[in-house]
């Protein structure tokens, strides 16, 4: 069975966005060079990526509106807007929790939770994330967009790894 991995990163005080939605503060405490490229590794196992609109709509209009960055991979947008659906992207309207539990059933490579803070907290709130790849980044922003809210249960996780460079962490968990 298919693997779902939520990769994400997060201020040091759990928020993935700030109190406006921006994301410009993503970065470590020195120059690029010193970071690693963790996110090519853990790419290398996945085909499928599902994400909510309002990350879809950041990433074409902020992060990369020149390309779609993500055109190696299926992409599933979680969706209420009527868009139209390509080859590679597909707009749903759907429960994300049953589309999860029936990616995890089809054959293929593993599956990308990439945001946003909604879609990650329905499948938290299901216990439905695999492996957890979080890194910190060291800001604290106050307020914003939390990545984790409550939860109905513990879940309890195992540290796999854990790496720093360039003032950040990876650590990355998988459900025990």
């Amino acid at each position: 069975m298919r693997k779902i991995s939520l990769f994400i990163a997060m201020s040091l005080d759990g928020y993935i966005a700030d109190s406006k939605g921006g994301v410009d503060w993503l970065k470590g405490q020195g120059n690029d060079i010193e970071n690693i490229d963790t996110y090519s590794e853990f790419v290398k196992n996945i085909d499928t990526i599902i994400m909510g609109w309002n990350t879809y709509y950041q990433i074409i209009t902020e992060l990369s509106p020149e390309k779609w960055v993500y055109n190696d991979f299926t992409t599933y947008v979680i969706t209420h807007k009527k868009s139209a659906s390509s080859e590679r992207i597909h707009f749903v309207n759907t429960d994300p929790v049953h589309l999860v539990k029936r990616l995890k059933k089809d054959n293929g490579k593993d599956i990308w939770l990439c945001g946003g803070a909604n879609l990650v907290q329905q499948l938290v709130n299901e216990d439905l994330i695999d492996c957890y790849y979080i890194t910190v980044i060291p800001t604290i922003l106050g307020s914003g967009i939390r990545l984790f809210d409550h939860t109905p249960q513990e879940i309890k996780l195992k540290l796999l790894k854990t790496q720093s460079y360039n003032g950040m962490t990876d650590l990355i968990y998988a459900r025990r």
